[in-house]
């Protein structure tokens, strides 16, 4: 798949750039779908899918959180052209309580997840853990700058995941043979509390990063005081529950399955980012 053009949606986040740029580098042709791209591609507009999808025989399918638009958009795919998708969901989709009721990305993941085993096409799906940039470019990026970070997980441990190592596995899911039909359940090597990741981050940047677990509705107060809708503060919530629940700190082989070695460290990923912390 190497030679056929490839289109990833979500193509300037975390996990869709560094797909684009992996691919770039092995020389492949990559469309990237945003609604700044040419052609462009937004999800909410289905008149700029089949542009997006025109030549196109493989897709990076990074879903929108919160909407169900993953299986009209893999039908559209399929009834064009396209022979391979690779979806990237969301640990727990199948563990019961993972998901708590008020977080609208599950209902995402599930479905997204039933339309691409359904499609008709090669399709392999992505199930990461945390991933390790939220510290660094992600939710958690301006707590860490502010010095405290203010979660409702508890005590809990997530086995957080590189970007860069989701995004090996989606490339190589799109241009390899041998991965279609995998679910890759994707995780770092070890699990960290925030108490853990807060103190690495704080080694190696000398700046004191300090974690605070709060109570669920404290959390949620804080969000929407911020200005927050209380929908999207509930969201953030729900989602780190899990981690509270004590349900995200087992680790996943999915990095070495799809690679053939070990993920890499959180340890590494604090080393490779403390610039974005100004260390």
């Amino acid at each position: 798949m190497t030679n056929s053009l490839i289109l990833i949606t979500g193509g300037t986040g975390k996990i869709g750039s560094r797909v684009a740029s992996r691919l770039r580098e092995r020389g492949a042709p990559v469309r990237v779908g945003s609604r700044s791209g040419e052609p462009p591609f937004d999800w909410h507009d289905r008149a700029t899918w089949d542009t997006a999808l025109d030549g196109v025989k493989a897709v990076c399918l990074v879903p929108l959180d919160g909407e169900l638009l993953t299986r009209p958009f893999v039908e559209r795919a399929a009834q064009l052209g396209v022979e391979r998708v690779v979806l990237v969901s969301g640990r727990g989709v199948d563990v019961p309580g993972y998901s708590g009721e008020a977080n609208s990305a599950g209902a995402t993941y599930v479905d997204g997840e039933s339309a691409v085993r359904g499609s008709g096409l090669a399709w392999t799906v992505l199930r990461p853990a945390w991933f390790a940039q939220n510290f660094s470019e992600g939710l958690f990026l301006d707590a860490v700058l502010a010095g405290e970070l203010r979660l409702p997980a508890g005590d809990g441990a997530a086995s957080f995941v590189d970007a860069e190592d989701i995004a090996a596995v989606a490339v190589a899911a799109l241009t390899e043979d041998g991965h279609a039909g995998q679910t890759y359940e994707l995780s770092g090597p070890r699990a960290l509390t925030l108490a853990e990741a807060a103190a690495e981050i704080s080694g190696a940047t000398g700046r004191e990063l300090r974690y605070v677990p709060l109570p669920h509705e404290e959390f949620v107060g804080e969000l929407t005081a911020q200005g927050w809708p209380p929908a999207a503060a509930e969201d953030f919530a729900e989602a780190v529950g899990p981690i509270r629940r004590g349900m995200d700190s087992h680790l996943s082989d999915g990095v070495r399955r799809a690679l053939g070695r070990e993920p890499r460290d959180f340890t590494d990923f604090v080393k490779a980012s403390v610039g974005a912390w100004g260390g």
